[in-house]
């Protein structure tokens, strides 16, 4: 129901309900966790500097990183840095989330605890995920699917997708 424009109040408006996920994280590598977390509850909420550390904190927690958040993002393993690149995507309290191969850049393992990571964020917290993954495994544990082939939906359920036939 937003229409969205080129102007600023449309801008300001997906920021304030859109968070990214990035296949590189994106993190600014200047800056500690909790403030790569600080960012959007200043900018888009605009909380002071205290109350944005707090929230981002509350953040770190829930995506159990909130132990490295006194480090930069160098001192931390790929999957950590995935873990903070999400909960700087929801630290602004966004309703929204569009992941782009959030996984394709971690171990086996570390990939399956951002995919649970979230279908908890969407089962606890109410927020809506985007995800593209080039991965049948991962894409299979959406609550939706949808495979896009030569830019148009060519399946929109896991059996058709990968051409299996339900048996009865």
């Amino acid at each position: 129901g937003t229409e969205l424009t080129n102007d600023n109040r449309s801008v300001e408006k997906i920021r304030g309900e859109v968070g990214m996920v990035f296949q590189q994280f994106n993190l600014f590598p200047h800056l500690s966790i909790l403030d790569n977390c600080s960012l959007a509850p200043i900018w888009v909420r605009k909380l002071p500097k205290v109350d944005a550390r707090e929230k981002a904190m509350e953040y770190l927690k829930r995506v159990q990183i909130d132990d490295q958040a006194h480090k930069y993002p160098a001192q931390l393993s790929g999957g950590q840095q995935q873990r903070v690149a999400v909960a700087r995507a929801i630290s602004g309290s966004r309703s929204l989330i569009l992941a782009d191969e959030p996984t394709g850049n971690l171990d086996v393992k570390s990939a399956q605890e951002i995919i649970h990571l979230f279908q908890d964020l969407c089962r606890d917290d109410g927020i809506s995920i985007l995800m593209v993954t080039h991965d049948p495994l991962q894409a299979s544990m959406a609550d939706r699917m949808l495979l896009l082939k030569d830019g148009t939906t060519a399946a929109s359920d896991i059996r058709s997708a990968w051409g299996i036939e339900e048996v009865n």
